[in-house]
């Protein structure tokens, strides 16, 4: 299967649900973020022996938020002590203030900042307020299948529901579609932890209690029906929070653009082989070329096609990039500016 990274990530396969209409989603992964100097707490991290699950929902529920909208209800969760929320975009999608409750019950008026579609993420920003906790993100975290994962959110409108399952799969390319009508492929985290409408936006976390991703739709047993079947998908923290960044430094969300697809490496070498390249294209200024097995992006290991979606994606229009690629059994590394797509 070959994906392209053309836009902000690739064409892909797979498909989803949004998890909207008493709104919720499912999430990613993620290392620590906020000042741990500062007076607001961050999540922490679960004691050796505890028992997981339990310790997961103990350190990282205060961080949790179930966010009202005109249109129904999501989740979300602090990232940062500045007051910042993420959550998912089509949570939030067409509100300008949204009600954010905490686990305390707590009631704070919140501005949406930002979503960007393309990608499911949007942003919702708070006053800090004394006792406000920020979730620890696993940023650098190396996802493996199997690993326990723990959703919290407000499925349905429950506040504050904890369920738990295991990470099914990694860089399950999940499609979401922009605002410019384009279809792109989203590298997600697949997860059977149940996660149900009210979720979206809302944390999956890893046993020690940081975020992996950020929950955002479920694939369901036929078109009349909304309830989990076991297969969930999150937005991987690492790009959840590059698209926050943007959003919140009031940058255009978009993800750089490439212009090369690719497919898995069938060779000795593994990682992502370019199949085209796009005329014109940053790739193809910078002299990729087909049959090239690209095996690192900025110095990020790439194992296969849908690594490289994942490591555009979490890069910004202008970025310079250093690519390594497998040229005929020679290293070679070439050096790329990433442009802003087109239509």
């Amino acid at each position: 299967m070959a994906f392209a990274v053309f836009a902000s990530g690739a064409a892909g396969v797979a498909v989803g649900a949004n998890l909207s209409d008493g709104t919720g989603g499912s999430q990613p992964a993620a290392l620590a973020t906020g000042d741990r100097g500062s007076q607001i707490p961050t999540s922490g991290t679960v004691a050796a022996g505890a028992e997981p699950v339990a310790a997961v929902a103990q350190v990282l529920s205060p961080a949790v938020v179930q966010i009202e909208t005109e249109s129904g209800l999501g989740s979300g969760f602090v990232y940062d002590e500045s007051g910042l929320i993420l959550t998912a975009a089509h949570v939030i999608e067409g509100s300008r203030s949204v009600t954010v409750r905490f686990a305390d019950g707590t009631r704070l008026s919140g501005t949406v900042v930002g979503t960007d579609s393309s990608t499911d993420v949007g942003v919702v920003r708070i006053e800090p307020v004394e006792g406000m906790v920020v979730a620890t993100l696993a940023l650098d975290e190396d996802l493996k299948v199997g690993q326990v994962a723990v959703a919290i959110g407000s499925p349905f409108g429950l506040h504050q529901t904890v369920t738990a399952g295991i990470v099914s799969a990694v860089g399950r390319s999940t499609e979401t579609q922009g605002r410019d009508g384009r279809t792109r492929a989203i590298p997600a985290i697949q997860t059977d932890a149940p996660i149900n409408s009210g979720n979206s936006g809302g944390a999956l976390a890893d046993r020690q209690g940081r975020v992996i991703g950020v929950n955002s739709s479920i694939i369901t047993a036929d078109s009349n029906s909304s309830g989990n079947v076991g297969v969930g998908f999150a937005i991987p923290i690492d790009i959840a929070k590059a698209v926050a960044d943007r959003l919140v430094e009031g940058r255009s969300p978009q993800s750089g653009y490439l212009g090369v697809s690719s497919s898995d490496a069938t060779g000795s070498t593994a990682g992502a082989q370019i199949e085209e390249v796009e005329p014109g294209s940053p790739a193809s200024d910078a002299g990729l070329s087909v049959g090239d097995v690209v095996v690192a992006f900025d110095g990020r290991s790439i194992g296969s096609a849908i690594d490289l979606v994942a490591a555009v994606t979490t890069r910004a229009p202008g970025d310079e990039i250093d690519i390594t690629v497998d040229r005929d059994g020679r290293r070679t590394e070439v050096n790329v500016v990433l442009a802003q797509a087109t239509n």
